[in-house]
Parts: structure tokens; sequence; C-alpha cells
């Protein structure tokens, strides 16, 4: 294991150092840097040029030039030198000073973007693998090819036309008229049939079940001012954190495990009294205590798990743990929804919260709820047309890949000895289907950290394709390396971390030296 991972690095470290030539070659050579003085009438124009020469060091050939930016970046991995240097931009700006920043805002989006398009591919691409041939099945792979075959930026402009706008002129007056009422409790029960399947029976109970209830949900959301006062509130809490306890239970453990059930039941019970206890220390909250309360939720799941879980504690611990998580989880979003109304009515937004450009609504102050909801509001958009594209193929492989196990001997041999058949596919099959989802993965983090140059673009979001498109404009190297770097280790990164996970997947694959 360790001669392979040090292989891995010293192969990496070398393509990293090829690439990274070839990038600053590439860029240097793509214009000049000083073609807007030639034609400039400005009295200093001679001392302006002289500043970018000195500032971009013009006057050095280009393959000597990557050298002395190689010589500052590497300063970077000497600890605690502070000495790291990634040149000037051509303003005068210190690249390692724009970085952080630009960084921060590009791998929060691309990291949302990437865990939705996983879970909700993962669900989607098992469930029509499981419902093979059925109308759920067609329809999704419809989708999923016409995802595909988009372009990033117009997703993004029909999302910014049919959510941002829409639903900001939808707040003036939110109200639900009862045509959509019917049409959306009916697209809810299509949806909710082609999940459950069955006989004709118990499609036409699923359908009818699930069509009554989202026409009951919306108009209680219609009638109740809820779109701009919302909540999940002490009534809808308990509904949904038992739900949370028992889908678990039926997942991990099995409807027939009462320790399991007992487990989450009593993570929910607890999710339910702080849900009220936690009220007045989450009003002055900061991210430090979250952490501290996200470790204190982990132990007591833990505890819980262990005491009750009688012969086979690693099962419920892991039931508790997840409960107590997704409950934690249910606290933190009803805590965002108070401050949606004060949000919502600043100055700064005037009564249309979803953002269509920027990362942040500058000057907006306000505690860490206020900013949690100004960053959702401007994630929304960009976050969802990088979580499309993506979850295009994710399903695609996601299918395939659990058709293909399917069709196993073992699987077949498990389903002859009796097991049951979430025990078949949780167990056996779900595990072996993800091994080549975890190639894909890493590939897909570096695809769409490309993408989100298109998509910070069309959203005017101020991350790090911002910067690389400045610089390639210019063009000026030094940001475009400063670019380059942070997306060429993070690649390097997801694969050696997909190598592993492979190992880990699949017992028959063994890293060896």
């Amino acid at each position: 294991m360790v001669s392979f991972i040090a292989r891995r690095l010293i192969v990496s470290v070398l393509l990293l150092l090829g690439a990274a030539f070839i990038m600053y070659q590439l860029t240097a050579l793509s214009g000049d840097p000083l073609e807007e003085y030639y034609q400039s009438r400005l009295p200093n124009r001679e001392q302006l040029m002289a500043d970018r020469i000195e500032r971009l060091q013009l006057n050095v050939p280009a393959p000597l030039r990557f050298f002395l930016w190689l010589g500052g970046a590497a300063k970077c991995l000497i600890p605690f030198a502070n000495a790291c240097d990634l040149g000037l931009t051509a303003q005068g700006q210190p690249v390692i000073l724009l970085l952080p920043q630009a960084m921060t805002a590009t791998l929060q989006l691309v990291t949302a973007s990437t865990v939705l398009a996983i879970i909700v591919g993962l669900v989607v691409g098992i469930v029509s693998a499981l419902r093979q041939y059925t109308t759920f099945d067609f329809v999704m792979t419809f989708i999923s090819f016409l995802l595909f075959s988009l372009p990033s930026f117009w997703v993004g402009i029909l999302l910014k036309e049919f959510i941002a706008i829409g639903f900001n002129d939808f707040l003036s007056d939110p109200v639900v008229t009862p045509i959509w009422i019917v049409v959306l409790a009916i697209v809810s029960g299509l949806i909710w049939l082609g999940l459950i399947g069955g006989d004709l029976r118990r499609r036409l109970t699923v359908f009818a079940v699930s069509g009554v209830a989202t026409a009951a949900v919306l108009t209680y959301f219609s009638l109740s001012n809820w779109f701009t006062h919302p909540n999940i509130g002490p009534v809808f809490f308990p509904i949904m954190a038992a739900g949370i306890g028992f889908v678990i239970s039926l997942l991990i453990a099995g409807i027939h495990n009462k320790r399991a059930l007992l487990t989450a039941g009593i993570q929910a019970a607890i999710a339910y009294v702080c849900y009220f206890a936690l009220q007045g220390l989450l009003n002055i909250s900061s991210i430090y205590t979250l952490m501290i309360l996200g470790l204190i939720t982990i132990a007591v799941a833990w505890v819980s798990g262990y005491l009750v879980g009688g012969p086979d504690r690693g099962v419920n611990i892991r039931v508790g743990i997840f409960t107590s998580l997704l409950c934690a989880g249910l606290i933190l979003i009803d805590r965002l929804m108070q401050a949606w109304p004060t949000y919502s009515n600043m100055s700064a937004i005037n009564g249309r919260p979803i953002a269509t450009v920027g990362s942040q609504t500058p000057g907006l102050g306000g505690d860490i709820w206020i900013q949690g909801v100004d960053t959702f509001t401007h994630l929304l958009l960009p976050t969802l047309t990088l979580m499309l594209i993506s979850f295009a193929g994710l399903t695609r492989y996601a299918r395939a890949g659990m058709l293909d196990v399917l069709s196993q001997d073992y699987i077949r041999t498990a389903r002859a000895k009796g097991m049951p058949e979430r025990v078949v596919i949780v167990r056996h099959a779900f595990r072996n289907s993800l091994i080549p989802i975890a190639t894909i993965v890493a590939s897909d983090f570096g695809a769409l950290l490309g993408g989100a140059i298109i998509t910070e673009q069309v959203f005017a979001f101020s991350g790090m394709g911002a910067m690389f498109q400045r610089g390639l404009t210019l063009p000026d190297p030094n940001p475009v390396m400063g670019y380059f770097v942070v997306i060429a280790i993070s690649a390097i990164v997801f694969n050696f971390i997909a190598d592993m996970t492979y190992s880990a997947l699949d017992p028959r694959v063994r890293v060896r030296a």
C-alpha cells in the first residue's frame, strides 16, 4: 500500500508539472498583455506599460518565466513559512490573496452539485433498474438523455427565467390556484406510482393517497401563507422525524428488527425534545456551536444504539447515527426557514430572495442564519444547473450497474436461499453496483470544475471560473495558473480517493506494490 501511494504521488507530480508547463505556455502565447496600451492616448502610457512589464515579468521569455513562477509556487509546500507566491495579476494584486475566496466559492458550488447529483442520481438510477421497462424507467431515461444533451449555459438561463424570476413574482401573491393543485397532485401521484409499483389495486391506492396528500399540503401552504413564512413546525416535525427513523430502519436493518426501530424511535424523540430546547441556543449560535452540537449528536446516537443494540449492535448504531443526523438536519432547516421572512424583507433583498447573479449580497450583514439563507439563495440556481447536467450521466451508470449486478449468479443464489428482497438489494446488489460509480464520480468532479467556468459566467458568480476567464482574456498567466493548480490537485486527489474506494467496495481488488 505504501509503495502504491508513493508511486501514485510521483506520477501525479510529474503529470502536474508537465501539464502546468503546457498551460503556462499556451496562456502566455495566446495574446499580448500590452495590447490595450498600443492605441491608448494616456499621457502616462509608457509608465503603465513599464509597470505591467515588471509585474508580469514580460521581459523574460515565457519558458523561463514558467520556472520563475514554479519557484514561487514551490514555496507553498514549506509549512508555516508564509512564503507562498503565485505571482501578481496585471492589476498588481497577489494571486495568493485572490485564490482563497474564489476557491471557496467554486468548491462550495461544485461540492454541493456533486453530492446532490450522486444522491439523486443513485436513487433514480437504482429505482429505474428495479422498475425496468416500466413507465417510470422510460420517463427517467428520456429525462436523463435530454439533460445530458443540453448545454449548461442554456439550462442556467432557463432556471433564471422560470425558477428565479417566476418564483420571485409568485411571492408577491403566493396563492396556489385550484388548477395548479390538481395538476401537481396528479404529477405527484404518477411519480409515486412509478416508484412504488405493484399490482393494479396497489397502484391505484398509491396514486390516490399521494395525490390527495399532495393536494392537502399545497392547500395548507396556500391558505397559511407558508411560502412567505415557511417552517416545519412542532406538528410536522415529529411526523417527518418518525418517517426518517422508519425509512432508515427499513433500509439498514429491516422492518422486523424491533431493536433498530426502537433505536430510531429514541433518536426521533430526542430530536423532538431538542427542537424546543435548542431554539434559544440556536438564536445565538455560530458555526463552531453547530459543529459541537453535531459531535454531541453523533455521540448520543452511538451510545443509544450500543445500549439498545443487543447481539447486532453495529447495525443499530448505524441506524441511530443516520437517524439522529437527518433529524438534526431538520432542526437546522427549520431554523433557516424562520430566518426567511426577515431575509426577504431586508432592503437589499426587496422581496425577491432567489438571486440570479453573484455569490452573495454585498453589505447584507445579519447573523449566521441570515448569511446561511443568503448563501442558499445564491447557490441554488448554479448548483441546480451543474447538478442536472451531472445527474443525467450518473443515473445511466447507476441503472446499468444495478442491472448488471442483478443478473449475477450470487444474486440468484441469495434469492434462492430465501433472503428478503431488501437484504438482496441493499446488502448485496447495492454495494457492488457502486463499483463503477466510484470511478465516474472522480472524473465527474473534474468535469464539473471545468463546467463551472461557463456556469459562473451565466450567474456572475465570483469564483475561480471568473478569475480564469479574466486571466485568459488579457492574457495574464498568473491567475490562470492559480486556477489550474487548484483544478489539477483536486482532480488528482479525487482520482486517488476513487482508487481507494474501488478497493474498499470490491474485496477482490487489492492494491499491491
